[in-house]
């Protein structure tokens, strides 16, 4: 035990990084080696393989070993899941911190009943998924995907125009954002830069959003739907957005729309 400011501390603090994401873990060591007279506590950092890069299957959390689980007070995770039956693998667990923003992959009542602190990182991935969402819309809405799959063909075929609904000027064409958080907001700017109409809805935001960004707002999800010639999902998975997008909204979309979804 360490004291500190007068309260006795647990000297040891065990924290696993368990996908196993990066080649080595030698800037995690050199950022959590101990450190004499810096802190009153020292960590205990591993990194394992549960679910490395290019691994389509993850192995289960009973893998780790038995003394490693009992042990860890933090974990670090991005892709895995974790079970109420998981939770209770790791009886002196802190915290677990989800390496990107949603955090639907965890059972949080579970983790509540131990007095575990779930965190995420509400910036992660914000340019590449507006960039990702925007290539998509890119990809259908000038034809690039119609015309590589013709340039795939044996012999690749010529260059014509490609008759279909989904090729078509974006220049003042609506696009609408469903959720306009750090991602929603990043699409909505991209949006325009190419001359789309933006529309978003988002009935947590403060009023005057729209005007500081120059957006136009709406507070009917179905005037959303029905006046989007593109629409870009970004809304988080909670009880209230689960499921909530269906044929009864979709069926408002105008013929020959386009529907990207980078959300959950």
């Amino acid at each position: 035990m360490a004291q500190h400011g007068g309260a006795a501390l647990d000297s040891r603090h065990v924290i696993i990084q368990v996908d196993g994401l990066y080649p080595d873990d030698a800037l995690e060591q050199s950022l959590f080696a101990p450190q004499p007279g810096d802190r009153p506590y020292d960590l205990e950092y591993h990194q394992l393989d549960l679910w490395p890069t290019g691994v389509d299957l993850p192995k289960p959390w009973s893998s780790i070993p038995e003394d490693l689980r009992q042990r860890t007070n933090g974990i670090l995770t991005l892709k895995m899941r974790m079970t109420a039956e998981d939770v209770a693998l790791f009886p002196n667990l802190k915290v677990i911190v989800r390496m990107g923003v949603g955090y639907d992959r965890l059972d949080r009542v579970a983790l509540a009943k131990h007095n575990v602190t779930v965190c995420n990182v509400p910036d992660y991935g914000t340019s590449e998924i507006a960039d990702h969402a925007m290539g998509l819309v890119l990809s259908l809405r000038r034809g690039i995907l119609l015309h590589h799959e013709r340039q795939q063909a044996t012999p690749p075929a010529s260059w014509n125009y490609i008759n279909s609904p989904l090729v078509a000027r974006l220049q003042n064409k609506t696009l609408g954002v469903f959720g306009l958080g750090r991602i929603g907001t990043a699409v909505a700017l991209r949006a325009k830069a190419f001359g789309f109409n933006v529309l978003f809805y988002d009935p947590y935001l403060p009023n005057g959003v729209d005007k500081s960004l120059a957006l136009e707002r709406t507070k009917d999800v179905r005037d959303l739907f029905r006046r989007s010639e593109v629409l870009s999902l970004h809304a988080p998975c909670t009880r209230e957005t689960r499921g909530m997008v269906g044929y009864d909204l979709l069926s408002l979309l105008p013929r020959g729309a386009v529907l990207v979804n980078t959300a959950r």
